[in-house]
């Protein structure tokens, strides 16, 4: 569990973690080179990363965790004093499957954690928000849809544009009529069609695309 020299800040979440009974922690680093060590070493499922670290900053850290062959399935929940857009915009691109700040109420990150290691991406609401309203302020290219959204269907694009929104597999169910399975079907399609590593890519080429702003 990485940060940038805050040992108390890290004994305090460790000790968060442990305290659960489906979750242990398995490690800590206080730079962004020793957290990308610990991860090939110990190979944890969730990382959480300070996006602000010693010789080398948790956005690059975590690029090099999720590019690696052998820690591709690692995922990595950022965690930063401050909401800004150049943050979440980096750690999302750089394959981070969530962000928060760590001011996150304890249960909060708790179940963050377990979201993310599920497989989900992990937007704080002010996050989600600011990211739509980021990308509807720019302006659309010529094609509304780039070619990458050209093999995807109607009915899959609308399961992409409530994946952009941060709503969980349960929600998009409820919301579009559909069963669990069949939305992790639609799921699983998406991230082959679009060659996305996971649900966060998702959500970038959402956005990127012009989809989740048309969804609203």
């Amino acid at each position: 569990m990485p940060g940038h020299g805050e040992a108390l800040l890290r004994g305090s979440f460790r000790a968060l973690i442990d305290t659960t009974s489906d979750l242990t922690s398995v490690g800590e680093a206080a730079t962004g080179a020793e957290a990308v060590d610990l991860a090939r070493a110990l190979r944890p499922d969730v990382v959480l990363m300070d996006v602000r670290m010693p010789r080398l900053d948790g956005i690059e850290a975590t690029r090099r965790i999720r590019q690696a062959t052998d820690t591709a399935d690692v995922r990595v929940l950022m965690l930063t004093m401050f909401d800004l857009d150049a943050h979440v915009f980096a750690a999302l691109r750089a394959g981070a499957a969530g962000f928060l700040l760590k001011d996150t109420p304890p249960a909060d990150l708790l179940n963050a954690v377990r979201v993310v290691a599920a497989g989900e991406a992990l937007l704080a609401p002010t996050v989600t928000r600011r990211l739509i309203a980021e990308f509807t302020r720019r302006p659309r290219t010529a094609s509304p849809l780039p070619r990458a959204l050209d093999g995807v269907t109607e009915r899959e694009r609308q399961v992409l544009a409530l994946v952009a929104r941060g709503l969980s597999n349960t929600e998009i169910a409820d919301h579009l009529h559909l069963s669990l399975a069949t939305v992790k079907t639609y799921i699983g399609r998406l991230l082959t069609k679009l060659r996305a590593r996971d649900r966060a890519q998702l959500v970038i080429i959402a956005y990127e695309s012009g989809l989740a702003g048309a969804a609203g």
